[in-house]
């Protein structure tokens, strides 16, 4: 593995614990900000749902339950240059539990594709998926 290589995976380990741990402590504690967290043109994909413009995406958040979110795991790696037109930009995976409100709490598996733009990371492209057992109703 060439050193250019491994220094744009470590720089995407690095971005992705700072990214999600400010992506997450939005989500629970400071909804109205969660535009600044995406591009103009973001797209949620949120349990099948489909939402694309930060404004959007901000208003589909606040209305959304409470919440407070657990990470169980992260993985980040970099897009490669000719993906993107050398654009600085990283995948991350995360799984973990979320607390919506009273309720129970259920497994969660979401990427991201976040991108640089000037000195902050904005997602260009986020999917959530809770995590719910397939049902084998054959009636």
């Amino acid at each position: 593995m060439t050193q250019i290589v491994k220094s744009k995976i470590d720089q995407a380990c690095r971005v992705a614990e700072e990214f999600t741990k400010l992506y997450y402590e939005t989500s629970d504690k400071r909804r109205h900000l969660m535009s600044k967290l995406y591009l103009d043109s973001g797209l949620l994909a949120w349990n099948g749902n489909g939402v694309n413009g930060n404004e959007r995406i901000q208003k589909f958040f606040i209305d959304l339950p409470t919440s407070d979110h657990i990470i169980n795991t992260l993985d980040a790696q970099p897009v490669l240059d000719s993906a993107v037109n050398g654009q600085l930009t990283f995948m991350i995976q995360v799984s973990g539990t979320v607390r919506y409100q009273d309720r129970v709490p259920k497994s969660f598996q979401q990427n991201f594709i976040i991108t640089a733009q000037g000195d902050k990371w904005k997602i260009v492209s986020d999917c959530f998926r809770l995590q719910e057992p397939l049902t084998n109703d054959k009636s």
